[in-house]
């Protein structure tokens, strides 16, 4: 891992930034602004951050990186959080989401006692923008046109929504998976990297993958999307729920499994949590947030004249109030992922929370 303030071979911080031509920094900034944001906090972010490059887009003449940013020093037998962002290049407001938090954690360690010692128990370590090359793009799939959330070697076990679940018939229409018989993605083998080095050795890690979606409301999905069965660790998914719903009684996010509204081919995350789980280690949590667009939309309706609209707030106060509303929610999973061991089921606890957890999400009437 490399120091920020040895950042000599990671694109852009702060060196590199500078080598750029005046055509390719304007365009940056006109195109992907959230790159100059995570840049520009890179270099001037406290000790505890380190960052390196995991892979590059190519895009119109440009290099983009994917960056990987570690922040805190808790050896590897400590758990860790992972935040993940940007993987649909039209989503951009689960970056934002995601650089917001990032700020907030570098400015709160400038006087913070309580999160710099917390960061000696727990690694956080973030993605922000898995797909550089689709966000530059203004498009959902990478430059090549896969939806990288259809890209993973794992089909579903019944039938999935036409189109919606994954479709190889072109790289033009939405929800393309990529050519059948190739490896994941750029972007993903990338991502896997990532996991695969976090997750080893680790007794809990949880991961949070931010999107937009349509819907009313926020919610919190986890595997599987494949099948509608339930997946190994749902006893813990229960207890984190149940954790969260103590602490914060009048939250506003509704956690599900995502086969609770339909089936994908090629779901990343049941793709990750299956590989973990043929490893040996210790308990791993992925969830995604779906940020509910239709909100937006009602209230500025116009919003659907534009291809961005339909997935990201475009009023400036309504931007601020996102932002901000997550991050009671992402502090809460930091502080649930470092004491794990106080709520995380043992062998006597699992069977009446898995049982809790088939009648609440899998039965007619189960409904969070």
């Amino acid at each position: 891992m490399t120091e920020l303030r040895d950042l000599t071979h990671v694109t852009c911080v702060p060196e590199e930034q500078s080598r750029r031509d005046k055509p390719q920094r304007q365009a940056l900034r006109a195109y992907l602004p959230e790159m100059i944001r995570l840049e520009r906090l890179l270099a001037e972010a406290p000790p505890q951050f380190s960052a390196s490059v995991e892979g590059y887009a190519q895009v119109k003449g440009l290099k983009l990186p994917l960056y990987r940013i570690d922040i805190g020093t808790a050896p590897d037998n400590c758990p860790a959080l992972l935040l993940v962002g940007g993987v649909h290049g039209l989503e951009r407001i689960g970056t934002g989401v995601v650089l917001a938090w990032l700020e907030t954690i570098a400015n709160r360690l400038k006087w913070d006692r309580h999160l710099a010692q917390l960061l000696q128990q727990v690694r956080i370590v973030v993605a922000p923008i898995v797909n550089p090359g689709g966000m530059f793009l203004n498009q959902r799939g990478n430059p090549a046109g896969v939806d990288l959330m259809r890209n993973a070697p794992i089909s579903a076990q019944e039938s999935s929504t036409f189109m919606l679940g994954g479709q190889r018939f072109s790289e033009r229409l939405p929800w393309y998976m990529g050519k059948a018989g190739k490896d994941m993605e750029p972007e993903n083998l990338a991502l896997q990297g990532i996991i695969d080095d976090v997750l080893k050795d680790r007794p809990f890690s949880l991961a949070l993958d931010c999107h937009s979606g349509f819907g009313w409301r926020d919610q919190i999905w986890f595997p599987y999307a494949y099948r509608r069965r339930p997946m190994r660790k749902i006893d813990s998914v229960f207890a984190l729920k149940l954790l969260w719903e103590q602490a914060y009684p009048d939250h506003d996010y509704v956690m599900e499994p995502q086969s609770t509204h339909y089936l994908t081919h090629g779901d990343l995350w049941d793709y990750f949590y299956k590989r973990h789980n043929r490893q040996a280690g210790g308990t791993f949590i992925p969830l995604t947030l779906e940020m509910g667009s239709w909100r937006w939309i009602k209230k500025r309706p116009r919003q659907l004249l534009k291809l961005q609209g339909l997935f990201n707030p475009m009023v400036p106060h309504r931007l601020k109030r996102v932002l901000r509303s997550h991050l009671l929610l992402l502090n809460f999973l930091l502080e649930a992922t470092a004491q794990h061991e106080n709520w995380v089921p043992d062998e006597h606890q699992a069977p009446a929370l898995r049982q809790a957890a088939l009648l609440h999400w899998y039965s007619d009437s189960g409904r969070s």
